[in-house]
């Protein structure tokens, strides 16, 4: 279906990126609710291996453990010199990607932004199966309208990120977090600088591309050392195909607060605007008969009706035969939006308790609310007659919590790390139906008034973490880490309201209603790690934990969750609901890594090795007996994953770096009998969907007195879609080159910068980000979103 009708009609349409994923959808091709709009429907190095004293806090020197700030163990580091390598504002997790070995990112628009064609897989795990934390501050998974946490590309401005680490092992045990599988991603913000000061930058681009950047730093204040910066980022950009464009407003706020040579309280608040036009999915019939610019008919509304009266009536317009099927006549629709405002505000309290403890105290609160807007043509206005409906989901999600960490010194040989995490998550997601008229369609970014109600649904869930671990010195260059940590969540909810009887006037269909709580618990989730240091300039490790994610919720006419387009109308989804509650366990996974890394000043090289065992995959499939099939969600098998990735940089000369990585992964589904469509099916042996097998990066970086040359190209091997492996996404080369020349002082300027990128530097046509369900087979399901053409961006930025 369209994308956007298949992203609001399924409420937040949590069917995720299919990676094997904790929130897979199999599902009868065409028929699943994923989708719900037919009415058919039926169903730099260190090599130092203890803590170093830390460093200056506003004017008071606060002894503090610092953190590596190179790769060590299985960990990766992204700094803001590497961030500064590419176009102003590209998304970190783009950054990220493009950098380092086993990542793969992908999307539809050139700065990463677009939260539902964003594409994010590390060694297998798609964004929504990863820790993720920003200043220790839970983020949730990063999937499209996050339900329990938030996208960092919506919360904290490029620019302020000072760094971000990637455990591309077994995760992480003090990442708040209850959705890992794999690696865990740390964001950390820059503090405010000792002396006041400001920055500003300005990019123009390509579609009358438009970014503002500016930040005020109010440096030392007092004796105290109070300080504080207050920033403002405003990014837009017409879309590169149809109608519209996509802007995003941030705003970011953090004070620090010395509290004497004891610790330091810091207070943050930040907050985005981000409003989008769409971009249509597509099937691969679409992209290769259509070509990459076809999306959203808007502004054709005559266009859009007579399709839309093809979509339930059947057949094709004439000029469309044999080159698309009715099916994708239906994945058209006239127009898709979504706007999401977002507010978060924190606490931080890092004190020294006692000369060999550490205090690390959070207290957060974040507000996230919207409008997902999109035409359905599935759906009749009752008033007009027009065969299509502007659908509006209108989420809010209000979350409480707090982290409390402590770091204890014991003796010469033992750090401990200890701590817990408590978060409350309310989630509400109403369905608003507003009418279509005869000669103008109902706006889908306005004029949220007077809608009809078709459902509503409610969730409250809370979440304990505690974690314990101990990393013991057996020699100053050596060290083992074991420790475990303890997750619980339960999510109470479901459908609060159903007025699907009275709405038959609208076309409406089953919508799936179900309601009741579930529990995922575990109290020994174990991590253990080895790291050796030797000959100075060489690191061995091996990293193994188990890890479970909690179930994910939606809204009921979504699929790939517990609570998510259940039944037909015939057999309830209530009645799927509770059978599923005494049958579903949560998924689970076991992670093994193995590594080497050499570090000199003329190369630095490392290798890794992985595996993993994915226990009780859950998904949405198509069940029941043949003549009553319906949808359900359960345990669908076992996946193994084995992978490698190499990587090296050569520094020839003073000034250049060349980096080249290898990545190979096989994670292959293990099911031989599985249940789909009232009969069974066998995946064994097929390899994942969504991920590539092979990788291939290069980047050069080149510095020649003030200017700095940056050329990246990766290589991504096809990707399956289905789980029978029958249709791949085609490989593709894409590249990337930015040149940057800093001016140094003039006058009264610190720092006066130009630099100039291209992304998508060879205008390669290929497919980029992927949202939704997997078919079972066929080139069935429009998830593929087109990536971005080459463009041209060029900045110029001054620091004072």
């Amino acid at each position: 279906m369209p994308r956007a009708s298949r992203l609001l009609l399924s409420g937040v349409a949590l069917a995720g990126l299919i990676a094997g994923s904790a929130s897979a959808a199999i599902q009868n091709p065409r028929h699943h609710h994923a989708t719900p709009t037919k009415k058919v429907s039926p169903q730099s190095k260190t090599t130092a291996s203890r803590p170093k004293p830390s460093v200056q806090s506003g004017s008071e020197a606060v002894t503090v453990r610092a953190h590596r700030s190179g790769p060590h163990s299985a960990v990766e580091v992204i700094n803001r010199q590497t961030l500064d390598h590419f176009v102003a504002g590209t998304s970190p997790m783009q950054v990220l990607a493009l950098t380092t070995p086993g990542a793969n990112f992908a999307s539809d628009d050139a700065f990463g932004l677009d939260t539902v064609a964003n594409t994010l897989y590390v060694r297998g795990f798609n964004q929504t199966q990863l820790g993720v934390s920003l200043d220790g501050i839970p983020m949730g998974g990063q999937g499209f309208h996050n339900w329990n946490g938030l996208g960092v590309d919506q919360m904290e401005i490029q620019e302020n990120i000072e760094s971000l680490t990637m455990s591309q092992g077994a995760g992480a045990l003090d990442t708040p977090s209850a959705q890992t599988l794999g690696g865990a991603i740390t964001f950390t913000s820059s503090d405010p600088e000792n002396k006041a000061g400001g920055r500003i930058s300005q990019l123009f681009g390509s579609n009358h591309g438009f970014r503002t950047f500016a930040r005020a730093d109010s440096g030392v204040l007092n004796a105290s050392g109070t300080k504080f910066y207050a920033a403002y980022a405003r990014t837009a950009q017409d879309l590169w195909k149809g109608y519209g464009d996509q802007q995003e407003q941030q705003a970011n706020f953090k004070l620090v607060q010395p509290v004497g040579d004891r610790g330091k309280i810091t207070a943050i608040f930040d907050y985005s605007n981000f409003e989008q036009y769409n971009y249509l999915s597509l099937t691969k019939n679409m992209w290769q008969k259509m070509g990459r610019n076809t999306t959203y008919l808007k502004p054709n509304y005559e266009l859009a009706k007579e399709y839309a009266t093809y979509a339930q009536n059947g057949g094709v317009p004439s000029n469309l035969e044999g080159i698309l099927s009715n099916d994708e006549i239906g994945d058209y629709a006239y127009d898709g939006t979504q706007t999401q405002r977002n507010y978060m505000s924190a606490i931080t309290g890092d004190f020294k308790l006692f000369p060999n403890v550490d205090s690390r105290t959070i207290a957060y609160a974040h507000v996230s609310n919207g409008d997902y807007s999109a035409t359905n043509p599935f759906l009749t206005s009752p008033t007009s007659q027009v065969p299509m409906v502007m659908e509006t989901g209108h989420p809010d999600v209000r979350r409480l919590g707090f982290v409390q960490n402590f770091d204890i010194q014991a003796g010469h040989h033992n750090d401990i790390k200890t701590g817990i995490w408590y978060e409350n998550d309310r989630f509400n997601y109403p369905m608003e139906m507003y009418e279509d008229g005869v000669d103008k369609p109902h706006s889908s970014i306005s004029n949220f008034k007077n809608g009809t109600k078709w459902w509503e649904d409610s969730f409250n869930t809370n979440t304990f973490q505690f974690y314990l671990q101990d990393t013991y010195h057996l020699l100053p260059e050596m060290t083992v880490t074991a420790g475990f940590r303890s997750l619980l969540q339960t999510t109470h909810g479901g459908t609060s309201i159903d007025n699907s009887s009275t709405l038959s006037d609208w076309g409406v269909y089953y919508s799936h209603p179900a309601s009741g709580s579930l529990t995922a618990a575990n109290a020994f989730l174990p991590h253990f790690n080895f790291d050796y240091h030797f000959l100075n300039q060489h690191e061995v490790y091996f990293d193994i934990a188990e890890n479970m994610r909690a179930y994910d919720y939606g809204a009921q006419s979504g699929s790939g969750n517990a609570w998510g387009g259940l039944g037909n109308s015939n057999n309830s989804a209530q009645s799927v609901f509770n059978a599923n509650q005494k049958t579903l366990r949560p998924e689970r996974t076991w992670n093994y890594v193995v590594g080497y890394r050499f570090n000199s000043h003329f190369f630095s090289g490392s290798a890794d090795f992985y595996h993993t065992d994915y226990y009780n995959r859950l998904a949405g499939i198509t069940s029941g007996s043949t003549g009553n099939t319906y949808s359900a969600f359960m345990n669908v098998g076992h996946e193994t994953m084995n992978g490698a990735d190499v990587a090296g940089t050569i520094r020839p000369f003073s000034g250049l770096a060349i980096t080249n990585s290898f990545s190979w992964n096989n994670a292959t589904y293990e099911n031989s009998r599985l249940p789909y469509n009232g009969s069974y099916i066998s995946i064994k042996g097929n390899h994942q969907v969504y991920y590539p097998k092979f990788m291939y990066k290069a980047n050069v970086t080149y510095t020649w007195k003030r200017a700095t040359f940056n050329f990246n190209t990766t290589y991504t091997s096809a990707r399956y879609m289905t789980y029978t492996n029958d249709e791949k996404i085609p490989a593709y080369w894409t590249s990337n080159l930015t040149a940057t020349y800093d001016f140094g002082k003039i006058g009264f300027v610190q720092n006066f910068q130009t630099s100039f990128g291209v992304t998508n530097l060879f205008n390669q046509d290929y497919i980029g980000g992927v949202y939704g369900a997997a078919s079972v087979s066929g080139d069935d399901n429009a998830n593929l979103f087109v990536a971005a053409p080459r463009q041209f961006f060029g900045t110029v930025s001054a620091k004072f």
